[in-house]
């Protein structure tokens, strides 16, 4: 996979000044975007979030995941810290995409938790992948993060495209007793630390 860089724009936000760059992958013309603020290019680990998609907690604040709460944290932490970087990956539903999202919403309203939920659409827990971070990142200068995640998994697929994580930065916000299952389920199924 290639990513072709498109362009950075300012972009002010409630949690001070960020720049915003546009990315999109060559073949697929999937579009991904970079926050970043301050001097993330000087060589020292840089304080990042790689975010994927999620409409529902990112956009309109569903209670049912912790995705919205980890956004809002990490680029709270960002503005803090006053240097940093997050990488919005549109991969929405681990994956699955929006649409089949709301089908597996609909099977955990009937009983499956979120892993199971994905199976009996046919799809893996996970389908996420990562290999446009690595691009991302070296052209945004940044060759060491301090990762702010609860997935193991995810400091692994990082380091297997050659991105350093030189710590993983627990990110504990957003457990509310409509996605507790949910944490759960990320904790004994998916290997998440809480």
């Amino acid at each position: 996979m290639s990513i072709i860089f498109i362009a950075t724009s300012k972009l002010p936000t409630r949690h001070g000044h960020f720049l915003i760059h546009a990315f999109e992958e060559s073949d697929t013309k999937q579009e991904h975007i970079a926050l970043s603020m301050g001097n993330i290019a000087d060589g020292q680990p840089v304080l990042a979030r790689v975010h994927s998609e999620c409409l529902t907690g990112d956009g309109f604040g569903s209670l049912r995941c912790d995705c919205g709460p980890q956004l809002e944290a990490a680029m709270s932490n960002i503005a803090q810290a006053g240097r940093g970087v997050i990488l919005y990956l549109r991969q929405e539903g681990r994956g699955i995409g929006l649409v089949n999202k709301v089908r597996a919403y609909a099977l955990q309203d009937a009983g499956a938790d979120t892993v199971e939920a994905n199976e009996q659409l046919g799809f893996a827990p996970d389908l996420r992948e990562y290999s446009m971070c690595e691009e991302m990142l070296k052209h945004l200068g940044v060759s060491q993060v301090r990762l702010m995640t609860n997935n193991p998994l995810k400091v692994a697929a990082l380091e297997k495209h050659h991105i350093q994580v030189v710590e993983r930065v627990p990110l504990m916000t957003g457990r509310n007793p409509h996605n507790d299952q949910y944490l759960d389920t990320k904790e004994e199924k998916m290997g998440h630390l809480f």
